[in-house]
């Protein structure tokens, strides 16, 4: 029989632990461990994007932008959390540029070799007055209210310790009218496809990052982490949950990846 005291300490338990990958760690913890897989991968991080998906993330990436839905504007406010390498803030900017509209985008990340790969690219130095890179976590972003037009956040957001926290942030941060776009790995709906896709993940990517990144544990840490990433469906629920409005996801190669989208009102 379970005792008051015995769930409540079940309960603590719980609130005290999350997952890093497949393991239990504090949550204290987690946040460090995040930043020494990135740190160990920084250089090699766009490569293996490649890698991991095969050259699709470019594809996906493409949608992220599509969905931002640009309005015509004298100026634009892009947030890019956990966009260090300037990825997608570059393609933002590009997308602008067509639409003749200036665009200034606020790079947020808490690791620092991934910022410093991205400033070391040469197209981030080409737009140095329109690239603003910053430290800082999701949970905790260092922007004022309704400060953006836009926040993306790209493969990032299964490695936040609180998601729920960072979804508010993002909603606090954007102004009313502001786009919410979010790509992630996801589940695919297929079980056949999910498993011949697991296959892949766990006996192909960590030996391919141990090849081209040296880094094995660091991308076994990546392929779990996206195993413990809720379903389309059940992050679409914690998007509406923070407050976002038309909240929706689109399946990207048949699950593989998603795109979150939800707007401030």
């Amino acid at each position: 029989m379970t005792t008051p005291d015995t769930t409540k300490s079940e309960t603590q338990s719980q609130a005290e632990t999350i997952d890093f990958g497949f393991r239990e760690v504090a949550r204290a913890d987690k946040q460090g461990l995040v930043r020494g897989v990135f740190d160990a991968v920084a250089d090699k991080y766009d490569v293996m994007n490649d890698v991991m998906s095969g050259g699709l993330h470019r594809l996906w990436k493409a949608r992220m932008i599509d969905a931002l839905y640009m309005r015509p504007k004298a100026r634009l406010r892009l947030v890019d959390v956990a966009g260090g390498t300037g990825d997608i803030a570059l393609r933002a900017h590009a997308r602008a540029q067509k639409l003749g509209t200036a665009l200034d985008a606020h790079i947020i990340d808490a690791n620092a070799e991934m910022m410093k790969a991205g400033r070391q690219r040469q197209a981030v130095q080409s737009q140095g007055e329109h690239m603003h890179f910053t430290t800082g976590i999701a949970e905790q972003l260092p922007l004022p209210d309704a400060s953006a037009d836009m926040l993306t956040i790209a493969f990032g957001i299964r490695n936040v310790t609180d998601r729920a926290a960072a979804l508010q942030e993002a909603h606090r941060v954007l102004r009313p009218g502001g786009r919410f776009v979010c790509l992630e790995f996801s589940h695919m709906p297929s079980a056949v496809l999910q498993k011949a896709y697991d296959a892949y993940s766990f006996n192909l990517i960590p030996p391919m990052g141990a090849l081209v990144a040296g880094e094995r544990a660091a991308y076994q840490y990546l392929v779990e982490s996206i195993r413990r990433f809720p379903t389309a469906n059940a992050f679409l629920g914690e998007l509406e949950a923070a407050g976002f409005a038309r909240a929706e996801a689109q399946l990207l190669s048949g699950g593989i990846a998603a795109l979150h989208m939800g707007w401030r009102l």
